[in-house]
């Protein structure tokens, strides 16, 4: 399985993010390939998926994440102990560019024991996971 991030599904919708080309690419591949490797995303990352896309691109971009790029992608929520968990990793943490949706990233997926993600945000990296694009 791979994790997908917010910053995936707006480096796909939005044709002037710099990762653009880079996430088009990856996402092609990783949806056509011969035994494509499942995907997931949590809840928490739609909710910021769509506040930023609606935000930034419009309500119509918003339909082109629901309607055409969720439905390959399983949603799994966030339990109360891994937000629990976030808020305190991210309060210890003690970085402004470190987001709750990050921290329950992060623990949705040890919890999922999962090692890639596609992301871009740089955090995903930073503690430890793979990144596909």
């Amino acid at each position: 399985m791979i994790f997908v991030d917010t910053s995936a599904f707006y480096a796909i919708l939005d044709k002037d993010d710099r990762a653009h080309a880079s996430a088009r690419q990856a996402w092609t591949a990783l949806l056509s390939a011969d035994e494509p490797a499942p995907l997931v995303t949590s809840n928490y990352v739609l909710v910021e998926s769509f506040a930023l896309t609606q935000a930034r691109l419009g309500l119509d971009a918003v339909r082109t994440l629901q309607g055409a790029m969720l439905p390959v992608v399983t949603v799994e929520w966030v339990q109360p102990e891994e937000h629990t968990a976030a808020v305190g990793a991210l309060l210890s943490a003690d970085r402004r560019g470190l987001s709750l949706v990050d921290c329950t990233s992060f623990e949705l997926m040890r919890r999922l024991r999962l090692r890639r993600a596609f992301a871009f945000d740089r955090h995903f990296a930073e503690q430890g996971f793979e990144l596909v694009a």
